[in-house]
């Protein structure tokens, strides 16, 4: 193929001197931003039918130019596309190649815009392409929360406060407690969605263009919902990679907790859960070990997504207005942050459907800790005795248990009434595990009953 379009930078004729060789390499973009050749074509693709519609581009010229650039993707795609960093960017590369290709009503591609609302289009529109591809990852690690609160809906387990045994639960409510989060994650991304999906281009390097253009068109070609109504905005505005990277950390944050209780539950010590080996790694020495690295790595990779929130932030505070160099520097934080969510995503959505829940380990967990404590106290305050009388009588109780190695539900009825003689024999109903979760039959409680209900409608949610 032709090398033509590495020759002369397109935007050279202002300089006397050709740029110094460390600065052209220091600079250039295409080495990571080569990545959005889709948006960037598709967004060529556009401005050329507006233009050709206002009557800049003939339609002979328009067949050249959508021809053209078909045959520049169709070279990128076989890898036979010579990227070239003395025309800096995406944008050059393409343009220069699309000339090459034919002549020069090429050059006339880039009346009416200018690099800056070009690059401003391809990453909106590459966000928006991400987002819509993310979105059925959260809903595949849904399902798979959904069918494991199923198969675990009356699977006992300690639930905790200060990762100190508080009140049993079941382990289908613990595993919905995190589709709720991810229910707030996928809001999120929809809610953001919606700022992305709006047009810069037209705004062409910060003031408008004196070219009779129409927005409304290439918006509408581009699947866009608005335009900016302002050219100052439009080209130099980020606020919608900050908020889908701040949407990332939060998903992250959740993710990274969920790893979290992944890693301990999966250890000798608790022993809550079995993770397939296919999820885990082993060690180069220790035999006997068996890793559990996908959920370490999705903690680790939390940081360097909040790393890059923190990039943008910074990136974008000092800026004035318009398009400043500074924003060359936005799209390898945000490349790398949908990698880390999309990769993270695909590893839970694909083990956590395939975790194996030691049930019986579970429930005896939750039998430690004198877990069912606070069932005493409600008892005894349906007894009539006010909370914080009942909270001292079963603290006593709790004390004597600790030094008698004995569960409250262990100790005789003669021991619970020697702390308080309104205790009867109807007290032990309470003082199971299964009792006390089931005793919580209200929307949002842990029983069996009240998991199944939220499970039915976590489907209903899923198959909209």
């Amino acid at each position: 193929m032709s090398n033509e379009h590495n020759q002369q930078k397109l935007s050279s004729a202002r300089f006397s001197e050709s740029t110094d060789a460390f600065v052209e390499a220091f600079t250039a973009s295409i080495q990571f931003d080569q990545r959005m050749y889709k948006q960037d074509i598709q967004g060529s693709i556009a401005h050329a039918k507006m233009i050709s519609k206002v009557g800049i581009l003939s339609e002979i010229e328009l067949k050249d130019v959508l021809t053209g650039l078909q045959q520049v993707q169709d070279e990128i795609e076989a890898g036979e596309f010579n990227w070239s960093i003395q025309q800096e960017d995406i944008h050059m590369n393409i343009e220069a190649r699309l000339t090459s290709l034919i002549g020069i009503t090429g050059k006339k591609l880039h009346t009416g815009r200018s690099r800056n609302d070009q690059v401003a289009t391809d990453i909106r529109l590459f966000i928006r392409d991400e987002i819509d591809a993310i979105l059925p990852e959260m809903k595949r690690l849904q399902q798979g929360l959904v069918v494991l609160a199923e198969r675990e809906a009356d699977s006992i387990m300690p639930g905790f406060t200060h990762l100190q045994t508080a009140q049993p639960v079941t382990f289908g409510h613990h595993m919905l407690a995190w589709f709720e989060m991810i229910k707030r994650d996928v809001e999120r991304l929809q809610d953001c969605r919606k700022r992305v999906n709006t047009s810069p281009l037209g705004s062409a390097a910060l003031a408008g263009t004196t070219y009779p253009i129409d927005r409304a068109y290439t918006a509408e070609l581009l699947g866009f919902e608005r335009i900016t109504e302002n050219s100052l905005d439009g080209v130099s505005d980020r606020d919608f990679a900050i908020e889908f990277t701040a949407f990332a950390a939060t998903l992250m944050m959740h993710l990274s907790r969920f790893s979290e209780e992944l890693v301990l539950w999966s250890s000798a010590q608790f022993q809550f859960i079995d993770l397939p080996d296919r999820f885990c790694t082993g060690s180069s020495i220790m035999p006997q070990k068996k890793n559990p690295d996908v959920p370490e790595l999705v903690r680790g990779k939390t940081g360097r997504v909040y790393g890059h929130l923190m990039s943008l932030l910074t990136l974008m505070k000092s800026q004035p207005l318009a398009y400043n160099k500074d924003n060359q520097e936005d799209k390898e934080p945000l490349f790398d942050t949908v990698d880390t969510v999309r990769g993270s995503l695909r590893a839970f959505a694909d083990m956590v459907p395939a975790l194996i829940v030691k049930r019986e380990v579970t429930y005896e967990a939750a039998k430690r800790g004198f877990s069912t404590a606070t069932d005493l106290a409600d008892y005894l305050v349906g007894k009539g005795l006010a909370f914080r009388d009942s909270h001292e009588v079963v603290g006593l109780a709790v004390a004597h248990g600790i030094q008698s190695g004995q569960d409250l539900s262990e100790m005789s009825l003669e021991t619970l009434q020697g702390f308080c003689d309104q205790i009867t024999d109807d007290v032990f109903d309470v003082l199971t595990l299964e009792g006390s979760v089931a005793a919580r039959d209200h929307l949002g409680g842990t029983a069996p009953s009240q998991v199944r209900a939220a499970v039915a409608r976590a489907k209903v949610y899923l198959a909209d």
